[in-house]
């Protein structure tokens, strides 16, 4: 194993370095002997908006998981995902396809002289979530019946069987103190009315954020006594502040992730969360030069997606079949109709006849995007196609395709895309049925089929069963020609070898469930 080395002295001289801290550079076995376990971290931007119904994601929900009851958790099975009960609960089932019993553990207290963590707390906050920003994730629930100070049953308006993993287990599954936020006004933003969870939390804007141990906490002790998050906005500085001894855990670029696994730092390891990006190109099949579907087939053939991968990713991803990702059900491990042909291409484009075609793809103008475009370009080059790459900031780009944001969809083309989720093909599939043309299926295609198994997708609670539907999905979606499947990009994650991390597949860590040796 070859050492990277970056001297302290440098990289505090760059300015991008934490900030002066007492404890920063101690190892956590010299913060342990000072007395306090401290596990320190970065954070991309202030959290700003703390409130699950109302939030943006990302670090927010990660705060949430310190501070806030939960009644499931993610759990990885091998390459896989399910779910558990947290110590939250002592009993959380699927009585039947729409009633979900649960019971909480007794002697849970909130924060600020609140009471105990209730079963009516439990009902506030889920049928509170239905009318916020991030109602969706509720669009099943029904209602909640209270049936004792801890017991209770989610109330299923028809079988969804994602809700454990997408909902219970995500971000807008946390639960709320119903006298709390009702004293704060309803909703709040940058500090939690009550917490119940091992951890209190506190921030300095634009500097830092702060768990401390909650001393009301009466459940599992958490690992550290103390997590400290620097913002840190851009990741190389974070990747710098790593190799300085800075931070005990950060996320890794593609690129910084090839160079480590050439030459790992000493005494580090990496984890993969997850691999819940799904990156493609996409192609507008109702604009008139893409309308024929053997042009668009000729583009399929057209693209090296292994350069892309190698070129742009540094062979880091894995190669994308379709928009269900490595470990859940429905993931393909090969495409059904096209390949990388270009005499294919060509053949399909005379067929067509066409020539001397000139398109356009638009591209977030951020480093792997468009070296991807850039690739493409070139392939599409090579079998008489003319390509102009359009570089864009994130405002427009994500505006592009949307009917009410503008006209811009109709001289929409081809784009690169990357799209996130939670760990269930539902979430990877909504985005395409009829109804998301002109809101996020840019591709803008109807098929009835495809509407009908989505349903299906979501009521089916037989694995093998919701395999075969989201398989069948993907072929419809691949079957359009408008699409290019490029790659899942992973959710990593360097720390010392010493300390083991928890993450949610997509990404967000976990702080309360860290450990070190």
């Amino acid at each position: 194993m070859t050492k990277l080395t970056l001297s302290r002295r440098s990289f505090l001289a760059t300015g991008t370095a934490i900030g002066a801290l007492s404890l920063v550079g101690l190892t956590p076995a010299e913060l342990q002997a000072a007395g306090e376990t401290t596990l320190r971290l970065r954070l991309d931007g202030d959290n700003k908006i703390l409130d699950p119904g109302y939030m943006i994601g990302g670090t927010e929900i990660e705060a949430q998981k310190q501070c806030l009851p939960f009644l499931a958790q993610y759990k990885r099975d091998g390459d896989s995902f399910t779910w558990e009960p947290t110590y939250f609960v002592t009993k959380l089932e699927l009585r039947d396809p729409t009633h979900i019993d649960f019971e909480l553990a007794d002697g849970l207290v909130w924060s600020g002289g609140n009471g105990p963590l209730m079963a009516s707390d439990v009902k506030f906050s889920y049928e509170r979530m239905k009318g916020t920003d991030w109602g969706g994730y509720f669009d099943a629930l029904d209602h909640v019946e209270v049936t004792g100070d801890r017991t209770g049953t989610l109330v299923l308006n028809k079988p969804f069987a994602p809700f454990f993993m997408v909902t219970l287990c995500h971000g807008p599954g946390a639960i709320l103190c119903e006298k709390a936020v009702g004293a704060a006004g309803g909703k709040f933003t940058t500090q939690f009315p009550a917490v119940c969870g091992p951890y209190v939390y506190d921030q300095v804007p634009g500097q830092s954020a702060t768990f401390s141990t909650n001393p009301e906490w009466t459940g599992p002790k958490p690992g550290y006594d103390k997590v400290l998050l620097r913002v840190i906005s851009e990741t190389k500085a974070a990747e710098l502040a790593f190799e300085a001894g800075e931070l005990d855990c950060t996320e890794l670029s593609t690129d910084t992730m090839a160079r480590y696994k050439a030459a790992m730092p000493a005494g580090a390891a990496i984890t993969t969360a997850g691999q819940l990006q799904y990156m493609w190109m996409g192609m507008n099949t109702e604009h008139p030069k893409l309308q024929d579907i053997k042009v668009r087939q000729a583009i399929q053939h057209a693209v090296d997606v292994d350069s892309i991968i190698a070129a742009a990713y540094s062979n880091v991803p894995a190669k994308s079949f379709g928009v269900v990702c490595p470990g859940l059900i429905g993931h393909r491990t090969a495409t059904k109709s096209y390949s990388y042909d270009p005499e294919k291409a060509r053949a399909l484009l005379a067929e067509a006849g066409v020539s001397g075609l000139s398109l356009s793809i638009r591209s977030l103008n951020t480093q792997e995007p468009m070296l991807a475009a850039q690739i493409i370009q070139a392939n599409l080059a090579a079998v008489g196609i003319t390509l102009n790459v359009i570089p864009l900031d994130s405002g427009p780009f994500w505006e592009m395709g949307t009917e009410s944001a503008g006209d811009t969809w109709k001289d929409l083309e081809l784009w690169t895309m990357r799209f996130a989720g939670t760990p269930d093909p539902y979430e990877a599939t909504q985005w395409f049925v009829s109804s998301q043309v002109g809101i996020w299926n840019w591709e803008r295609w109807k098929n009835a089929e495809y509407d009908s198994l989505y349903e299906q997708g979501i009521a089916e609670s037989d694995e093998a069963k919701r395999t075969e539907i989201y398989l069948r999905m993907q072929d419809i979606m691949e079957e359009t020609g408008a699409y290019v499947w490029i790659c899942h990009e992973p959710e990593a994650y360097v720390h010392p070898e010493n300390i083991a991390i928890n993450a949610a597949p997509s990404g967000e860590l976990d702080y309360r469930h860290f450990s070190h040796t």
